[in-house]
């Protein structure tokens, strides 16, 4: 009589059959691909294994345990994608010059911050990178969000893919210090486990080679916080050098000016975390600046790092390098349309909670 209880999940069925089908539909869906992903033959990735990675990064986030993401995702597989991306990244410049065919749209993304699902929606709004459409986006991919590692993963596989229509620039959150701070390095811990000091310092490589800013058609300058300083000043009299100038610090310069895109291209940018003082202050400038509705370029006493720029030195930047526009990501809404130089932008800042 225990069979016939109404406690029973089965209806009776010899076979068993809809305990199956029960269980099965109680259960979290079959992945969309097949699982764990594999490295295509000789690294030649597709369209369809991006998209397919894109599929299956949604699927686990909604049904996998993170500690669970290695059956998921390799070790083998991260490390491919990972070396691939950064041997791209490492050859690009620190400030990018990236040139428009004049029926080609450009997609300007702000901070993504692990927030996967938003990119995903993003990539599916704004369509996905093609021949006609590329895409800059201004760092910050992880930290705060939950799934700041797939969010950056799935985007160095469209660098990959199309590493002429999809460039990723370095926010103030690709750095040891913040990942260390604000989540990122404690997310890949969870997932990986014993592995994932191997995937966080991987990790730190490619954001090493992740370029400080970029040009637009020649007119558009992009970068995660924007303007930087000088730090060459004439040589006095009793000074030596062969090209009649020298570095100086912060300390050493009493009025600030702007920097030139010469010095930019100059800097070091593989310095996990830029100085706060020094000889190689133009990074931090370029990822922690902020602008300011007061004239001209004073610290940035808030952050500690970085500097306070006015509509004036906006003005003289522009000018000076013969620009036109500088892309601004402290916007109060999602997405922002114009057109420009013949030339569709579509500015997106994605939403996010500390």
């Amino acid at each position: 009589m225990a069979s016939s209880s109404t406690g029973s999940p089965c209806n009776n069925d010899e076979d068993g059959e809809n305990i199956i089908t029960q269980s099965t539909s109680s259960g979290p869906p079959p992945p969309p691909f097949e699982i764990p992903i594999k490295w295509p033959p000789q690294g030649a990735l597709s369209i369809e294994w991006v998209e397919s990675l894109a599929a299956v990064f949604d699927w686990s986030s909604r049904h996998v345990a993170p500690s669970e993401l290695p059956s998921v995702l390799p070790v083998s597989v991260f490390d491919s994608l990972a070396m691939s991306a950064s041997k791209i990244l490492h050859r690009e410049p620190n400030c990018l010059e990236i040139d428009v065919d004049s029926n080609c749209s450009v997609v300007v993304v702000g901070d993504v911050h692990g927030q996967l699902h938003d990119v995903l929606n993003l990539l599916q709004t704004a369509g996905p990178p093609s021949p006609s459409r590329l895409f800059v986006f201004n760092g910050d991919y992880v930290d705060r969000g939950a799934w700041g590692l797939e969010t950056f993963l799935l985007l160095l596989a469209w660098k990959v893919l199309l590493p002429h229509r999809v460039f990723l620039l370095r926010g103030n959150h690709e750095s040891k210090f913040c990942t260390a701070f604000y989540g990122f390095e404690q997310e890949v811990m969870a997932k990986y486990g014993d592995q994932g000091k191997h995937i966080y310092r991987k990790c730190l490589g490619c954001f090493e080679g992740l370029p400080l800013a970029s040009i637009i058609a020649g007119c558009v300058y992009t970068a995660h916080g924007g303007l930087f300083r000088n730090t060459e000043s004439p040589l006095s009299k009793r000074s030596k050098g062969k090209k009649g100038r020298r570095l100086v610090s912060c300390s050493d310069s009493k009025v600030l000016r702007l920097g030139s895109l010469g010095e930019l291209a100059r800097a070091r940018r593989v310095v996990l975390d830029p100085p706060w003082e020094g000889l190689n202050l133009i990074p931090g400038d370029v990822l922690w600046s902020d602008p300011s509705t007061h004239p001209g370029l004073s610290p940035n006493k808030e952050r500690g790092i970085g500097l306070l720029w006015g509509p004036d030195c906006t003005e003289e930047f522009l000018n000076k390098n013969h620009l036109k526009v500088r892309n601004a990501l402290c916007m109060p809404f999602s997405y922002v349309r114009f057109e420009f130089a013949n030339f569709s932008f579509l500015t997106a800042m994605l939403f996010y909670f500390n």
